[in-house]
């Protein structure tokens, strides 16, 4: 009964509001410099554990939340020396990279348990739609929430979702960093970071970026960008906040579509550097043609209201306009008996831009010992993506195979391919009757978080998605459009036996509507086309999702270790055959996701996890597929890194990445005549700390030199791209 009795008042003591980690900073900056550029989600002491999530719609810790999401800290994107997002998914299990096959954009194209999320990524809980290229520079944490987020995030997110959270000006106090790194890849790269505290209630944070780079084991291709970030946050009470930020990304850089796929009939074949020996660095663009550059306008306001003790309200207003813009050289139809291949070109200029509001109220009360939060939420968006190409540059205009744009070349030698097009003076010209798809989306949603005395936490929600979508020829006047009206839930129970562990089980659905990715030019990959002849309109795509689970603080509660069971369902799944659009198909992906983050002793942190999946095609319209597995998916992934703290000066450090192999295939049904083999990637890094201010890190990534391969493109034709190959990189920082 004792025993009893002191549990109880521990987790009565919990349920108390509790203070703030970080006290209220006198003017202008008694906090100090590591008070004050701490990562306000993550353990004070442990940066590789986050406690909670960002945003008002996640209440309760991680620990208590009946999902598996996977959160990487800024100090673990430092340690991973992941400086775009791309990067991150590259070493994360559980997520794998895919291509713009299908009329789609090439840019950031990512899957996660079997679903592509290319249009489920968020900035601060905001969709960022359509295909872009995201640095790091001005990330807080990214959070990777796993199975279907609809209540949360609204339409898709089958797989699951996205989130970047940016760095916020703080009154918590003054500092100054900066960052360079040297590379041995050419890569020059300078960072600064800089808050100031202008009064009790005013503070200000400013950031930026410069980058000229190349890429380690690609000849020719180029990596550069320059950013800034600016903040402001005024809280003239206790009660009333209001924070802002504006960022500007700006990358410019020579592209690189990899390399041909060698196939001989009959075979499996892969990429034509592991098949026939070409060099790894054998560059198929043109120097004096391919570019490609990525604009990006983002700017958010967020007000915070404290109405009583109990009742607060959010309210959040973005604006955004990014622009991805590209010529490149895609490497297809590699002849397996001449060795020549098609240098095919493709283009696309697309502008997507922004306008949403999102408004939340919170609810804290009590029903005798339950204690409950209640958030009603609505949601306004206004998106509109513009999709043009240049005259002649578009080789896909006639379907995959077909090389009729102008600046295509046919029949070229694979190991000595031409890198300058003979011309003079390229001046490209934008076809000038762009795709124009305009989105309007109304929602409302209820989440909901029961408390029993942190023993038993039920967590549930419902959310109403108005999502009314059309695309149009600017010129011609060719117009679709489609209205998909959607209503989805999560419910999940979260048990404690003890306050450092809980077990639960969880069930969540999501949609597709038709026209849901926004990037896309064709109604088989998921876009609505305003000049297709067949019928593309279809009720949405549904997905439903089970998983169990439980998660443990150990070590003094420095480490957090999770460990589901899931599996994710999709039904009335789109197919296209005989170029006809029927939505018949249905999938079912089934697996377990452990992960781990933070500290096993004070001097020893870790992070990684490993994800194994049975993917299969359930149902079809066509017979053969029904058992197949998924195309873009890596069935087995692992991620583990790790570093020790060897002196107060001095740590090291470590990460180990596994990928099984992948499949090809048009759309989700796999080819299993083409894959990409499997791969380990291993990285290293030390640090020394020279003084309280200044510090040294050395990373050495892909230190076998590993050639492996990103993603693959899915056609009857296809290339796949190259990873980085061995780089070298010293970064000093330092912070006052």
């Amino acid at each position: 009964p004792d025993q009893v009795r002191a549990r109880d008042a521990l987790r009565r003591a919990a349920r108390r509001p509790q203070p703030a980690q970080v006290a209220p900073v006198p003017f202008p900056n008694a906090g100090g410099l590591e008070a004050a550029d701490r990562n306000p989600y993550a353990d004070a002491n442990n940066p590789y554990k986050s406690n909670r999530l960002s945003g008002s719609k996640f209440t309760e810790p991680l620990l208590n939340t009946p999902r598996t999401v996977t959160v990487l800290t800024k100090e673990l994107l430092q340690d991973k020396n992941a400086t775009t997002l791309r990067e991150v998914a590259r070493s994360t299990a559980g997520v794998t990279l895919g291509t713009g096959e299908g009329g789609n954009a090439f840019g950031d194209r990512f899957f996660i348990r079997g679903f592509d999320v290319r249009n489920d990524i968020f900035i601060d809980g905001v969709r960022d739609p359509g295909v872009s290229i995201r640095e790091n520079f001005f990330t807080e944490q990214v959070e990777i929430l796993r199975g279907p987020a609809s209540s949360f995030a609204g339409r898709g997110t089958a797989g699951g979702a996205i989130n970047i959270v940016t760095k916020q000006a703080t009154n918590a106090g003054n500092f100054y960093k900066a960052d360079t790194t040297f590379g041995t890849d050419a890569t020059k790269r300078v960072t600064f970071d800089v808050n100031q505290v202008l009064s009790p209630t005013v503070a200000v944070r400013l950031d930026g970026l410069f980058q000229d780079a190349g890429v380690a084991g690609r000849k020719y291709v180029t990596d550069d960008r320059w950013g800034s970030l600016a903040a402001i946050a005024w809280t003239p009470t206790d009660a009333f906040k209001v924070t802002a930020n504006y960022i500007h990304t700006d990358l410019d850089g020579r592209p690189d579509f990899g390399v041909p796929y060698f196939r001989r009939p009959g075979t499996v074949g892969g990429p034509a550097t592991e098949q026939i020996g070409v060099p790894r660095d054998t560059y198929y663009g043109f120097v004096n043609r391919d570019y490609q550059r990525v604009k990006q306008d983002i700017g958010t306001l967020n007000v915070e209201a404290a109405l009583t003790e109990n009742i607060s309200i959010t309210n959040k207003t973005r604006v955004q306009k990014s622009v991805l813009d590209y010529i490149g050289t895609l490497p297809q139809g590699l002849n397996p008996t001449t060795l020549l291949y098609n240098a095919s070109v493709q283009s696309r200029y697309q502008v997507t831009n922004v306008m949403a509001n999102q408004t939340d109220m919170k609810f804290i009360y009590d029903t005798g010992p339950v204690r409950h939060t209640t958030i009603v939420g609505t949601e306004f968006s206004k998106e509109q993506v513009s999709i043009d190409s240049y005259t002649g540059l578009s080789s896909e205009l006639s379907g995959a195979g077909s090389f009729n744009g102008t600046g295509s070349l046919a029949n070229q030698n694979v190991f000595n391919p031409p890198n300058l097009l003979g011309f003079p003076n390229f001046s490209p010209t934008k076809t000038g009757n762009p795709t124009v798809v305009p989105i309007d989306t109304k929602s409302v949603y209820l989440i909901e978080t029961a408390n029993y005395q942190d023993l038993v936490i039920l967590n549930g929600g419902v959310r109403y998605d108005d999502y009314d979508v059309s695309a149009r020829k600017e010129l011609t006047g060719q117009s679709v459009s489609a209205q998909s009206k959607m209503v989805n839930y999560n419910g999940g129970i979260v048990i404690k036996p003890v306050p450092f562990a809980s077990v639960y089980a969880a069930y969540a659905t999501s949609s597709n509507p038709v026209g849901a990715e926004v990037d896309g030019s064709s109604a088989t990959y998921g876009g609505l086309s305003p000049t297709a002849t067949v019928t593309q309109v279809f009720g949405p795509e549904q997905n439903k999702a089970a998983e169990v689970g439980a998660k443990l603080e150990l070590f003094d509660r420095r480490l957090l270790v999770t460990g589901a069971l899931f599996q994710t369902e999709k039904t009335n799944a789109r197919e296209n055959i005989a170029g006809v659009i029927r939505p018949t198909g249905a999938y079912r992906v089934q697996g377990i996701d452990l992960g781990v983050g933070g500290k096993i002793t004070p001097q020893w942190s870790v992070f990684g996890g490993l994800v194994l999946m049975d993917t299969k095609i359930t149902d079809s319209f066509t017979a053969s597929n029904i058992g197949l597995p998924l195309a873009n998916i890596a069935n087995e992934s692992f991620n583990v890194l790790t570093k020790y703290n060897v002196t107060e000066k001095f740590e090291i450090g470590g990460q180990a990445t596994y990928r099984s192999k992948i499949f090809g295939g048009t759309l989700l049904a796999a080819n299993q005549n083409t894959e990409l083999p499997s791969y380990w990637r291993f990285d290293a890094f030390v640090e020394y700390k020279v003084d309280r201010n200044i510090t040294a890190k050395l990373f050495v990534n892909n230190i076998t030199n590993q050639l492996y391969y990103d993603a693959l493109y899915q056609s009857a034709l296809p290339f796949v791209f190259v990873a980085p190959g061995r780089s070298a990189s010293l970064v000093v920082s330092g912070k006052f």
